[in-house]
């Protein structure tokens, strides 16, 4: 059934208001029309400009359903121009906003931050580096929630504040690696009414060392007279066994470096041992967390890890990011945001039980179904 302009898939509201970089003279296209072309084009698998225009024409009869399109389907040049010239930062604060009206909220759903280089995207001929985006996912939605470039020259540390003043996180359980162990990340997550699990390691020096040293020594009394919590887990997955034994100690009054932590209720040691048909590895890692019950502690550390398995994995494996050679000024930053809107909403739209790169064939073989995708 033809799809009326004045019943336009609410995704297409949202990004209404971007201002168009563009001269006014040479405006030909609706920007509008320009990124709702180039989600759908993504979302059927389209990774170049030249791609998402022939998908464009070939689909020109059901765009006009949706779409104004005042002078039909624009051409390469024109989205390669507007994606280079495109402010990330208003593409960026359009991603949340969108999110923030489709999410699910789930109290104590874990987001994690973690950060991807987007390897293909260096450009020699202007000495410009790959770029580096930090993404925050959350597990209980399957979404991602929120990116950001990291400047190339800085990184994460001072990435992270920005991405987090994006996202909408009260009740959430905010994960990262050992970068983002940081006293002012801990602080923004607090402020934004929920709790972290931020994982240590040597970069924060006195502070790994006196909550190693701690778990050391409680270690060889067996924990005698010491109170904390014990979990124990053991995931079985494609002939690979994991068993993790989670402890949380909240009494932190040995624990001099505490005092500056916002939030801080407790330090955990997480002992893992990995059996595959390959060997065994074992490893032991610590953190520090907001959280005071085990539970969700030892749930956070296990879903961290989802970001790498479900973000980065789709990216690279589905979308085929890393070979992305979209390059020029704007582009690769701004294409990534759409991958990702790509990825939202193929996740999102649960009808048809099959994986990623399924449903986004099944999307660009039949219109109906691309209209579901992108009304999810």
């Amino acid at each position: 059934m033809a799809q009326s302009l004045q019943k336009r898939p609410p995704i297409l509201r949202h990004f209404h208001d971007l201002k168009d970089p563009r001269l006014d003279r040479k405006k030909r296209h609706l920007l509008s029309d320009i990124i709702a072309i180039t989600i759908c084009a993504v979302i059927c698998g389209a990774e170049e400009w030249t791609e998402i225009v022939q998908f464009g024409n070939a689909k020109l009869a059901w765009f006009k359903t949706i779409l104004a399109l005042p002078s039909g389907i624009p051409s390469h040049d024109t989205f390669g121009r507007v994606f280079s010239l495109l402010d990330p930062k208003s593409l960026q604060d359009c991603f949340p906003r969108w999110m923030a009206c489709v999410r699910d909220k789930t109290g104590g759903e874990v987001v994690a931050i973690d950060g991807k280089t987007l390897r293909n995207s260096f450009d020699k001929a202007s000495s410009k580096a790959a770029i580096h985006m930090i993404s925050a996912w959350g597990d209980g939605n399957g979404c991602v929630f929120g990116q950001l470039k990291v400047d190339s020259k800085s990184n994460e540390i001072t990435a992270v504040p920005r991405l987090l003043e994006l996202l909408e996180l009260s009740g959430c359980i905010v994960t990262m690696d050992a970068m983002g162990c940081q006293k002012e990340h801990a602080k923004l997550i607090k402020a934004k009414g929920a709790d972290y699990v931020l994982a240590l390691k040597g970069n924060q020096g006195h502070f790994h060392d006196e909550v190693k040293n701690f778990f050391d020594d409680a270690l060889k009394t067996n924990f005698e007279d010491l109170p904390r919590q014990v979990l124990s887990t053991t995931e079985k997955d494609h002939g690979r066994i994991e068993i993790s034994k989670y402890r949380l100690v909240t009494d932190l009054k040995w624990f001099e470096k505490a005092k500056g932590w916002p939030g801080i209720c407790g330090v955990g040691m997480v002992e893992s041992e990995r059996r595959t048909a390959a060997g065994n590895s074992s490893e032991v890692r610590l953190f520090c967390t907001s959280l005071n019950e085990i539970k969700p502690f030892s749930r956070a550390v296990r879903e961290h890890w989802h970001v790498e398995n479900c973000l980065h994995w789709s990216l690279d494996v589905t979308f085929i990011e890393d070979k992305c050679r979209i390059r020029k000024d704007n582009a690769p930053e701004n294409f990534a945001v759409m991958r990702h809107i790509a990825l939202n909403l193929l996740k999102k739209e649960t009808s048809l039980k099959l994986g990623i790169k399924a449903k986004r064939l099944q999307a660009g073989w039949n219109n109906e179904y691309l209209l579901q995708v992108l009304l999810s």
